[in-house]
């Protein structure tokens, strides 16, 4: 079986070109018998050749075909097919069925769709001829090919739109640029589709492209980046070599002249500059040469090559602004010189040799720097103030001094002050006038060992003018604390345990800072237990004896007491709580609680809350009764009228009061210094329901009036004093008052010879009494 090629396997001519794209190849039929030729061999054998049938195992087709019929591809034919039908023609591989059908009777292979060589170049597929009544294959299966042939349909494209590139300046003409290059999808191998010459279409006489290969060189000498600094050039790539309808794609590239040193640096002319008087180090003005030159290449090195003002004066080169900046190298002074004149030369940092004709490459300008007298702050003689005191210095201790004067001519006194911010919880003070500092509290180097403050110094003609210095104040250690446990241990002791058996390992820790380090010694005294010091600031605890029992004893306290070694020499007790518990064999806990203990013993859940509740319910009896005999104990405040006390009760409600009967006790209001004054009374009510106490007008007997007043507030904050709706008075009013003691108690014997007038003097807190004592004295003498 053998294709008959379709006329597109025929040669075709394109251009100059004639491209013959069907290769011819050798075909053995296995099937076919016709034609057998025979020979022998001089061993006798019988040779048979069988006949060959030659084949076209390529077919093409154009791409892009824009017919109304599908495209005609080509023929197969079996040796087999009589033309009487009984032969059908089958095909498969890429594109079989959807691409490519075969008439299954004549062979015809035709293209349904629109093919693009782009895409896919050849299709490799199989044709085999079969019985169409019996399915029988009539020969085995015969590969061949479909290309797709090229036409010119893509134009050539450029990797970039754009394109970025930069020469030198003044660089020689043909010194190349950048190379560009497009590619075309078309098929390289067959006619010029993409074959690309390249051609500037834009850029001229400055730049100039290969045609072969795009590279773009120079083409004008003496290019000046000062002149012209950009360039936008245009390429064009074009197939078909160029030819007319031929396919063309452009990009643009944009050139920039790198700057190259062929400039040199020029002050524009000299320069003054008046600063005022500055620190060392400080700015005093800035100069500049231009320079047309760019980046690296504009550069410049400034120095001081001469002038009165060399050894007082030093130049920088900013390294952004490439300008001159003058400093001061020494301390200035108005009153020594008011005038300096430099002299300053600038040249390029980086000089081309190829350049040097254009040169001199250097310039020079005179500067002069005038000298103004400025008002400046004080100036301290140290900076920063290092001051050490010992934590134990009292308030009010002088610690250290820090000293500033008036550099200016007229050398002002100065004032010195602490900067609050910086010692906010007032520690130090400073005499303003000599600069000591003073502690206000006392120090403790365990809650800070560095206080750093600020202080100021100002001068007192201009406060405006002011100085700050860091001083840090180191706080001396002393042994001031004694050493403690290092943490809390929780420590257990079998009941099994044997003598001897270590327990616990415990260490100590101290605050202070010894001057060679911490040395503690541990010490113990306890019948059941026994310490061992480790010498390593550690020690042991180790069970004097065996056999404990948590029904005896569930807990131990143990008193450790540690001492350190600093003078003076500090200690404390530590005590180290040992909980007995039940261990196994192993000396594992199983269990330390009382709770547990009584388990063991028998008593069941609801057993032991059983007791609980009795307890509590005994408990709340024995309280109830208690607070009943209370009640029936207590007595009337006052028995009858003629019974007069101490105590006046008012209240101010019809209900309740029983509380309110509650009587001082005289041995307290006359000894009131043993009352707790730090005690808050929480039976009554806020201060604000009280109501306002107007004091007395009488400006005399102020003794009676403070002693009153004491004692009120006392009893306002006295928390065992009866309820808010109580009056309470007083038996002693102080010594030296006209009315002497208020109280009734030994009267009797003074009360005829006493005048009582004055009590309707002292004002309306007194209106009762006046009326009580003035009216029995009228009704005696009456």
């Amino acid at each position: 079986m053998w294709p008959v090629p379709s006329c597109a396997a025929w040669p075709t001519y394109h251009g100059p070109q004639l491209v013959i794209s069907t290769q011819y190849i050798a075909h053995i039929s296995q099937n076919d018998s016709a034609g057998i030729a025979s020979s022998s061999n001089s061993d006798g054998k019988i040779l048979r050749r069988t006949k060959r049938g030659w084949m076209w195992n390529t077919f093409v087709i154009m791409e892009e075909y824009t017919g109304s019929l599908d495209q005609y591809v080509g023929k197969l034919h079996s040796d087999k097919d009589r033309g009487d039908g009984s032969v059908k023609y089958v095909l498969s591989g890429e594109g079989a069925g959807m691409v490519f059908e075969i008439n299954a009777t004549s062979g015809d292979i035709h293209a349904k769709k629109r093919l693009d060589r782009e895409a896919k170049a050849f299709y490799t597929l199989r044709a085999q001829a079969v019985n169409r009544f019996t399915g029988q294959p009539l020969e085995d299966w015969s590969n061949f090919t479909i290309k797709v042939h090229d036409i010119n349909d893509n134009e050539p494209k450029f990797s970039k739109e754009t394109f970025v590139a930069t020469v030198p300046e003044m660089s020689d003409v043909g010194t190349m640029v950048i190379q560009v290059t497009a590619s075309d999808a078309d098929d390289e191998d067959y006619g010029n589709s993409a074959k690309l010459v390249y051609s500037i279409l834009q850029g001229q006489p400055y730049f100039s492209v290969d045609p072969s290969n795009g590279i773009i060189r120079t083409a004008l000498p003496n290019m000046i980046r000062e002149n012209r600094e950009k360039y936008q050039v245009v390429i064009q790539a074009k197939d078909m070599a160029g030819q007319m309808g031929g396919l063309s794609g452009t990009t643009v590239v944009n050139i920039t002249l790198q700057d190259v040193n062929n400039s040199p640096p020029r002050f524009p002319h000299s320069k003054e500059s008046s600063p005022e008087s500055a620190q060392v180090g400080s700015p005093v003005g800035r100069i500049k040469a231009n320079d047309a030159d760019v980046g690296r290449n504009a550069e410049m090195r400034y120095t001081i090559t001469s002038g009165d003002g060399h050894d007082m004066f030093s130049v920088v080169t900013d390294g952004e602004t490439q300008e001159a900046i003058i400093t001061v190298k020494k301390p200035l002074d108005f009153e020594g010189k008011r005038l300096y004149q430099l002299k300053v030369d600038v040249t390029n940092a980086y000089l081309d040799p190829r350049f040097l004709h254009m040169g001199p490459f250097t310039d020079s300008a005179t500067v002069r720097i005038t000298v103004q007298d400025v008002d400046e702050p004080p100036v301290f003689t140290r900076n920063p103030y290092i001051i050490e005191v010992q934590e134990d210095t009292l308030a009010g201790s002088s610690i250290g001094m820090v000293t500033a004067r008036d550099p200016d001519a007229d050398n002002h006194p100065v004032r010195y002050t602490i900067d609050r911010y910086t010692d906010l919880e007032r520690l130090f003070n400073i005499d303003s006038i000599n600069g000591t500092i003073y502690t206000l509290q006392s120090l403790d180097r365990e809650m800070s060992k560095w206080h750093n403050i600020s202080i100021a110094a100002s001068e007192i003609n201009n406060a405006g003018q002011i100085t700050r210095v860091p001083v840090f104040i180191k706080v001396l250690d002393i042994n001031d604390n004694a050493p403690e446990f290092a943490m809390f241990y929780e420590t257990f002791v079998c009941e099994n345990v044997k003598a001897g058996q270590l327990i616990q390992t415990i260490s100590a820790v101290d605050t202070d800072e010894p001057l060679v380090g911490h040395k503690f010694a541990f010490s113990l005294h306890n019948p059941n237990f026994t310490l061992i010091d480790n010498e390593d600031n550690t020690a042991r605890i180790l069970t004097r004896r065996g056999g404990f029992n948590r029904r005896e004893m569930s807990l131990y306290l143990l008193p450790v007491v540690i001492s350190d070694n600093d003078y003076p020499i500090q200690s404390s007790t530590s005590t180290l709580t040992v909980r007995v518990c039940a261990c196994d064999s192993d000396g594992n806990v199983r269990s330390c609680s009382t709770e547990a203990l009584l388990l063991s013993a028998g008593l069941s859940t609801g057993a032991l809350v059983a007791i609980l509740l009795c307890i509590i319910i005994l408990l709340m009896i024995v309280v109830l009764f208690a607070a009943l005999r209370r009640q029936r104990k207590k007595e009337p405040l006052i028995i009858s009228k003629e019974d007069v006390r101490d105590n006046v009760v008012s209240y101010n409600d019809e209900g309740g009061g029983e509380e309110d009967t509650q009587a001082f006790d005289i041995g307290t209001l006359r000894n009131p210094e043993v009352m707790d004054t730090n005690k808050l009374r929480r039976d009554i009510i806020p201060d604000m329901l009280f109501p306002f106490r107007r004091v007395s007008p009488i400006k005399d007997n102020t003794d009676v009036r403070d002693f009153i007043n004491s004692r009120l507030q006392e009893n306002d904050s006295d928390p065992t004093a009866p309820p808010y709706d109580s009056l309470a008075t007083y038996a002693y009013e102080g010594n030296g008052s006209l009315a002497e003691s208020l109280s009734s108690l030994e009267s009797a014997a003074t009360e005829g010879d006493q005048e009582f007038d004055y009590l309707s003097h002292w004002g309306p807190q007194f209106k009762k009494l006046a009326d009580m004592y003035i009216a029995k004295d009228t009704g005696r003498e009456t």
